[in-house]
């Protein structure tokens, strides 16, 4: 399984409520209409262990099944038009592409 992880912070001044409505509504139904896309959550940071303040204040999470699907997806012309579009909302975006190497579910 492929992860992409992306933490980021919104603009000084942005908005917060104005944010969090389009992103769980507007911008989570482009997520999920991804091609291969298996999974996407959306997080926002409560605290951080060792650190004073988190450096980022919201995360999201999509999972796709290979990096092929993901590849095909994620760098289609089309979808990073659309990316570079929601890129304008946020700051600082720091993006992480994982490949699973181990998964264990605790019941």
């Amino acid at each position: 399984m492929v992860k992409l992880t992306v933490m980021y912070n919104l603009p000084p001044g942005a908005d917060h409520e104005e944010y969090m409505r389009w992103r769980t509504t507007e911008h989570q139904l482009e997520n999920v209409a991804i091609p291969g896309l298996i999974k996407t959550d959306f997080y926002v940071v409560a605290e951080a262990w060792q650190c004073e303040t988190p450096p980022y204040r919201y995360i999201t999470e999509a999972y796709w099944p290979d990096m092929e699907t993901f590849r095909k997806a994620f760098f289609d012309p089309e979808y990073q038009k659309k990316l570079a579009k929601s890129l304008k909302r946020i700051a600082n975006p720091l993006f992480l592409i994982s490949e699973e190497v181990l998964s264990e579910s605790v019941e």
